[in-house]
């Protein structure tokens, strides 16, 4: 049995529920254990992650949050920040599933996060799990 960390950008409550119930029901089907760990905002997910990596403790890593565009050059910097940071996590060797959404409005926040439309949160936890699976075939 695995334990995932599932990391949290805790932004947008009301989206991020839905988020991370995709994601806890995608790993207790897998049969695995998870914890859950909140961050102020999406740049400080892959921090996060690294930090809490050092432990030990965890197998897999799942990132979540929503970052909706606004009117400035912000929505850029987060999105792609966010995504680096947690691109070059991955290409260490550590399985994380990407499920920070980036969006134009919370209409398409609400169809990606909800479980019974896109599951964006339920997709990110099967992606950590399906690179800890080859991580575990390669490496072990």
């Amino acid at each position: 049995m695995a334990k995932i960390l599932i990391v949290e950008a805790r932004f947008y409550a009301h989206l991020n529920d839905m988020l991370l119930a995709g994601a806890r029901a995608a790993i207790e089907r897998a049969g695995h254990e998870h914890e859950i760990l909140t961050v102020p905002g999406a740049l400080e997910v892959p921090a996060a992650i690294a930090i809490a990596d050092e432990s030990g403790d965890y197998d897999a890593f799942v990132a979540l949050g929503v970052i909706i565009r606004g009117e400035t050059y912000h929505f850029e910097v987060v999105s792609n920040e966010s995504a680096r940071g947690i691109m070059d996590l991955t290409l260490t060797g550590l399985a994380i599933g990407n499920g920070i959404l980036t969006v134009e409005n919370e209409a398409q926040a609400l169809v990606r996060a909800d479980p019974g439309e896109l599951d964006k949160g339920g997709g990110a936890a099967e992606a950590a799990l399906s690179l800890l699976a080859l991580r575990e075939r390669f490496l072990a």
